[in-house]
């Protein structure tokens, strides 16, 4: 996952405008490996990082995730 460091909108994604602390890329739409090394170094039109790797928690990659209902047992 990578969040937006700095204000920006993408080219390669029908121009769609990212703010500082978006969620990168957005629901829908996969860069390729290229594309997120342009965004994440220097080697862009803007010369600078634009999106930061960020590791997600084990909390945030389980919410929304309901637990199965447990078994009854049969006496």
């Amino acid at each position: 996952m990578y969040r937006v460091v700095e204000l920006f909108t993408d080219l390669q994604d029908s121009n769609y405008r990212y703010n500082v602390g978006d969620e990168y890329p957005r629901t829908g739409y996969k860069p390729s490996t290229k594309r997120i090394d342009e965004l994440s170094g220097a080697n862009n039109k803007r010369g600078k990082p634009l999106i930061k790797a960020v590791q997600e928690s084990a909390e945030s990659v389980t919410e929304g995730v309901k637990e199965k209902p447990k078994r009854r047992k049969k006496n």
